[in-house]
């Protein structure tokens, strides 16, 4: 298995006989979230396409836009709200292709708690929710139900949660932040029966934002090599993309090979990449502009904060996919 390489990277000079270089900021740790770029690497395809690809995972402390701006990757995994943010306070991020198709976030809660209709029964509860760029949907769609995240029995409660799954088992929140491919599953595992818990995915709710999309900065489409590499990066990740849902079980333990922390199990990797699979189902690559304008109408509808307080410009380019579909 190949393993990975840890020091940055950039792109090769074109016309040069050496393989051209690229680094990818991944948005979270290594896990089968990102299977497709690993198995890629793995079998190859990066390399039929004359790409050396550094992969470099991503943590709590890790901020991808950051890594981005200060040079640190040539492309990163990141998901649209914080994308679109980031790019409206002046990082000029650009979406170049967009392998999930569908999100994966949803709420999770404990059916004891009497949550059957986020419409009826969120007023008064507590609910757990991720931040750093992860609780924008969320404000969203709370912003849409008419309820404030000021607490009281008109609105609800916010409990700022960790990246686990603690608050549901410890039954501190009646619903918290999970994502059908990981934490779902911790639940789970912790002993909760699927039929005492309700569960609420953003898609079904008409207020998913898309997540996992490919983002470079603008002057990155400005430079034709860089565009050509980036062809050939997007052509072999979907590749990768593609083997993860047909042989789950193998990309898991792909993933495994390169986890370099031992803290993953290939168990839980195997249900995620079987996940993850469901996600990227039906994608090219191409970001649908109809679930991109979802997006951004989500999170225009934020009340006195939305995520973004205008309409985007320039915030995604065909340019990348149109060309990796041309050769």
């Amino acid at each position: 298995m190949k393993k990975l390489m840890l020091a940055a990277a950039s792109f090769a000079l074109a016309g040069t006989a050496h393989a051209e270089e690229l680094t990818l900021q991944l948005k979270w740790v290594t896990q089968a979230q990102f299977a497709g770029y690993y198995v890629a690497l793995d079998q190859g395809f990066y390399e039929e396409e004359g790409l050396e690809v550094t992969i470099k995972p991503g943590g709590p402390d890790i901020a991808p836009t950051q890594v981005l701006a200060g040079g640190g990757a040539d492309v990163i995994v990141e998901w649209m709200p914080a994308a679109l943010a980031a790019r409206e306070k002046g990082l000029p991020l650009v979406n170049i292709a967009q392998p999930f198709k569908k999100s994966g976030m949803m709420l999770t809660c404990l059916k004891e708690s009497g949550i059957t209709d986020p419409t009826k029964d969120f007023a008064g509860k507590t609910l757990g929710v991720w931040f750093s760029g992860n609780e924008y949907p969320f404000l969203s769609w709370m912003h849409t139900l008419g309820l404030s995240t000021e607490g009281g029995e008109d609105g609800v409660t916010v409990l700022k949660q960790g990246f686990n799954v603690d608050p549901l088992l410890q039954k501190q929140a009646a619903c918290i932040s999970t994502m059908t491919y990981n934490e779902y599953g911790q639940v789970l595992d912790a002993g909760i029966a699927p039929e005492d818990l309700v569960t609420f995915k953003y898609e079904d709710q008409g207020v998913a934002t898309l997540e996992d999309g490919l983002y470079v900065l603008e002057s990155t489409l400005e430079d034709d090599a860089k565009v050509e590499a980036l062809a050939k990066f997007v052509r072999a990740s979907m590749k990768g993309w593609r083997y993860v849902e047909e042989n789950p079980d193998e990309s898991a333990e792909i993933v495994l090979d390169n986890d370099e922390t031992g803290a993953q199990t290939i168990e839980h990797q195997a249900r995620m990449a079987q996940e993850i699979a469901k996600l990227t189902a039906g994608s090219d690559g191409v970001l649908d502009e109809a679930d991109y304008q979802r997006t951004v109408d989500t999170l225009l509808a934020g009340g006195s904060d939305p995520v973004i307080s205008k309409e985007p410009e320039g915030a995604w380019s065909h340019v990348v996919t149109d060309k990796a579909a041309a050769e």
